[in-house]
């Protein structure tokens, strides 16, 4: 006797409703990754400070005339950097860095149109209401519409510090945009995973172990200390490895006078991890170290505890990624951090992140099942 098992009413499509939720936020997330590169490639040709004007609206649209553009040149001409860094620029090598900036935040307006305007259909039409195993989801998604506005204000906040006495962008405002950008990847990556995999929040899981969250930490912080050092151009320099020049701790690390601060002025001795570019830089290469190991040691535990071929493959694949990041980082430091190596670097640490979230994801067990 064959049996038949019929689905419950609404079950397709609430099935339905929850992968179109689901394609929607991962795109998003997709999407603030190539944000992170764009971002990456417009620091690296020291393209953020060409737009000294924030006009949410009308900015989307580039200088038309000749006329347009020699006034955005002349409010550039004011800045400290092209006064200290590129007085004598032209106006086509000028059109070059502006064309990054510009692209930068027009893609980042993008995101926020790719966000708000699925979000309001989906929510009006009834989609979110037949989402099921998120619990809160609405909520959830409005904070991350907040985040979002949260981040175009974080980037003018950064590009403004670079605007009045320094020719470069704020370190710390740096850190912040780059980690908001991240949290706001991570969320919709978490809920896009927990849309297609049966819920963020079963009754009865597992949390997942606490070796995959102090990975999460360590990353954190070394993607943090990475934005420090492209913040203060802190990779150029002691372009060599293990050793820096010879030292393993160079004597200008302990300087806390320009040209190894930031600023004009000498800082106090406890900020030099933060400041002074040489001991930024000795701290970003063995905190990634570190933070490497700590990842490594992670997904060995996952593949050790947990028999699952996903999270074996998941662990597997994050060993390798982090390692590849490790590589990345030094080739780009030997090679005088060029636009490509660079770029890839960031990718990676993006990579590492998406994968050490989906191991934490997928470690979430049902206690009876091991589902």
């Amino acid at each position: 006797m064959t049996s038949t098992v019929y689905a419950a009413p609404g079950t397709a499509a609430r099935r339905n409703a929850n992968v179109a939720v689901a394609v929607w936020l991962l795109g998003c997330a997709g999407m603030v990754v190539a944000m992170t590169i764009i971002g990456a490639i417009t620091r690296l040709t020291e393209s953020g400070l060409s737009m000294v004007e924030w006009r949410p609206l009308i900015g989307t649209i580039p200088p038309l005339s000749e006329a347009e553009w020699l006034r955005v040149f002349d409010l550039y001409r004011e800045t400290p950097e092209y006064r200290l860094r590129n007085a004598g620029m032209s106006l086509d090598a000028f059109k070059e860095i502006f064309f990054w900036e510009w692209f930068h935040r027009l893609w980042g307006r993008l995101i926020g149109l790719v966000f708000a305007l699925p979000l309001a259909w989906f929510w009006l039409s009834g989609r979110l209401s037949a989402v099921t195993g998120v619990p809160h989801l609405k909520r959830r998604l409005l904070v991350l519409l907040l985040l979002g506005a949260a981040q175009g204000v974080m980037g003018w906040y950064m590009v403004e510090s670079g605007l009045v006495d320094r020719p470069s962008v704020s370190q710390y405002r740096l850190a912040a945009h780059l980690g908001l950008a991240l949290l706001i990847y991570g969320i919709c990556l978490w809920l896009g995973l927990a849309l297609l995999r049966g819920g963020a929040g079963r009754d009865g899981a597992v949390p997942a172990p606490a070796a995959g969250w102090w990975a999460l930490g360590a990353l954190s912080v070394a993607i943090a200390w990475g934005a420090f050092v492209a913040g203060l151009d802190a990779g150029v320099g002691f372009n060599t490895w293990p050793l820096m020049d010879g030292d393993i701790l160079p004597q200008e690390a302990f300087i806390a006078e320009p040209p190894f601060v930031a600023g004009s002025a000498a800082v106090p001795a406890w900020s030099l991890p933060l400041e002074n570019r040489v001991m930024v830089q000795f701290a970003h290469r063995w905190i990634a170290i570190a933070a490497a190991g700590v990842v490594l040691w992670a997904a060995w535990q996952a593949a050790r505890q947990d028999p699952r071929p996903a999270v074996r493959w998941l662990a597997a694949g994050l060993s390798a990624s982090v390692c590849l990041q490790v590589v990345l980082g030094i080739v780009a430091l030997l090679a005088v951090v060029p636009i490509l190596w660079a770029a890839l670097h960031q990718a990676g640490a993006v990579l590492v992140l998406s994968l050490l979230l989906w191991l934490q994801f997928e470690r979430r067990r049902h206690p009876e099942t091991g589902d």
